[in-house]
């Protein structure tokens, strides 16, 4: 991290969390996906995380440094599940300070179940407020 707070390239966070089963359900309410993954059990008694729901891991981080994202990218490569912790890492890629004081930032990011299995990769480019 600069000197001033502000993120430097190359500089990592992250943040894991296991999703329940009334978060996919309070978020299938909120986001009106009603997939029947998303709704009814598999055979381990899981539910398939929504896409979106697991990208709350990587816009978690992005709050952090009071980052506004202008463009994200998102690959689900394999499927999440409620019960299983999912670890995100971001990383920043580019930094550049701009007239006005406005700092841009592009970032990527890799979240893995705990199984070491990439569950969500992607990227993003916005700018930190304040």
């Amino acid at each position: 991290m600069a000197s001033n707070g502000t993120p430097a390239v190359g500089d990592t966070r992250t943040y894991s969390r296991t999703f329940t089963t009334e978060a996919v359900r309070q978020f299938a309410d909120l986001s009106k996906d009603q997939g029947y993954h998303h709704v009814v059990e598999n055979d381990e008694g899981q539910f398939v995380l929504h896409g979106l729901l697991t990208a709350t891991l990587p816009t978690k981080l992005g709050g952090d440094v009071n980052y506004v994202a202008r463009t994200m990218e998102f690959e689900f490569p394999r499927p999440a599940y409620t019960g299983v912790e999912i670890t995100c890492e971001m990383t920043v890629e580019r930094v550049d300070e701009r007239d006005g004081g406005r700092t841009e930032l592009a970032a990527s990011f890799v979240c893995e179940a705990e199984s070491g299995e990439v569950v969500m990769r992607g990227r993003s480019e916005g700018v930190l407020m304040g």
